[in-house]
C-alpha cells in the first residue's frame, strides 16, 4: 500500500470550511498543498484500505484510488447549474461497477464535509424505468425483500423523495415506504467528526458496507433485469 490510512485531520475539514467561504481560484491554488496533503492523500489511502472488503462484496467494483474513478472532484461543473461556485465544500468516495450511467446504478458511498460524515448505499438519481423494475421485485417477492431490508437497521435510515400520492392503495406500510420512492439511498449521517481522525474509520465503513450487502445484491438483481425483455417479466 502506497500510503497507509491514518485518518483525516481538522486541518482538512477547516480547508473545506474555507472553500465554502472563499470559493476563489487564487485562494485555492495558494492552498492546494493543504488539499493534496490533508484530503486527497488520505482519501486515496482510505480507498486502498477499504478495497479488499469491497471486492469481497463485488469483485467487479472499480477500486482505483483516482479522481473520476472512486474519488470526487472538488472542482464543480457549473455549466448547467444555477450555483456558479467553483469548488465543492465536501468530498466523497464511491464503490460501484464501471458504467457510463452510474447515477442510475447502485453505489456505495462515503462523504465528508466541514461538520459531518455520511455513508451508505443507494442510487444517486435512479430513473423511473429503474424504479419501476425495483417496484416489480417488491410486488413479486414482498416478504423476501422485507427479509433483505432488515439489513437497513441502525445506524442507517431510508432517505429519498416520495410521490405525494401512493402508487398502490392499501399497501403494507413497510413495503409502501420503499415502493413510493422516486429514488432512494440507505444512509447513516453523523456529526461526530472525531470519527474521521483515526484508523477506526476503516472498520466503521467496512462493517457498515458489509451490513448493507444483502440490499446491494437485491439491487444488482434489478440491474440484471434491465437486460431482459419487459414482456418476459
Amino acid at each position: 500500500m502506497a500510503n497507509e490510512f491514518t485518518g483525516f485531520s481538522q486541518q482538512g475539514l477547516n480547508f473545506l470550511q474555507q472553500v465554502r467561504i472563499e470559493n476563489d481560484k487564487e485562494w485555492f491554488e495558494a492552498n492546494r498543498d493543504v488539499y493534496d496533503r490533508e484530503l486527497l492523500t488520505p482519501f486515496r489511502a482510505l480507498v486502498e484500505a477499504l478495497s479488499p472488503a469491497m471486492l469481497a462484496i463485488d469483485p467487479y467494483f472499480e477500486t482505483r484510488p483516482a479522481i473520476g474513478k472512486t474519488l470526487s472532484r472538488i472542482h464543480r461543473d457549473t455549466r448547467f447549474s444555477h450555483d456558479k461556485s467553483r469548488y465543492r465544500s465536501r468530498m466523497w468516495l464511491t464503490f460501484k461497477r464501471p458504467s457510463k450511467d452510474w447515477k442510475d446504478a447502485p453505489v456505495y458511498f462515503f462523504e465528508l464535509g466541514p461538520d459531518m460524515l455520511r455513508y451508505g448505499l443507494g442510487y444517486y438519481s435512479a430513473n423511473k424505468p429503474t424504479m419501476d423494475l425495483f417496484r416489480h421485485t417488491l410486488r413479486q417477492r414482498p416478504q423476501p425483500f422485507l427479509d433483505v431490508a432488515e439489513c437497513c437497521r441502525a445506524p442507517f435510515e431510508l432517505v429519498g423523495e416520495s410521490y405525494k400520492r401512493p402508487l398502490v392503495k392499501e399497501q403494507a406500510p413497510e413495503i409502501a415506504t420503499w415502493y413510493n420512492r422516486k429514488s432512494f439511498a440507505v444512509m447513516a449521517t453523523d456529526s461526530q467528526v472525531e470519527k474521521l481522525f483515526g484508523t477506526d474509520l476503516v472498520s466503521l465503513l467496512a462493517q457498515g458496507f458489509l451490513q448493507l450487502e444483502p440490499l446491494y445484491h437485491w439491487l444488482m438483481q434489478v440491474e440484471a433485469m434491465k437486460q431482459i425483455d419487459p414482456a418476459d417479466l
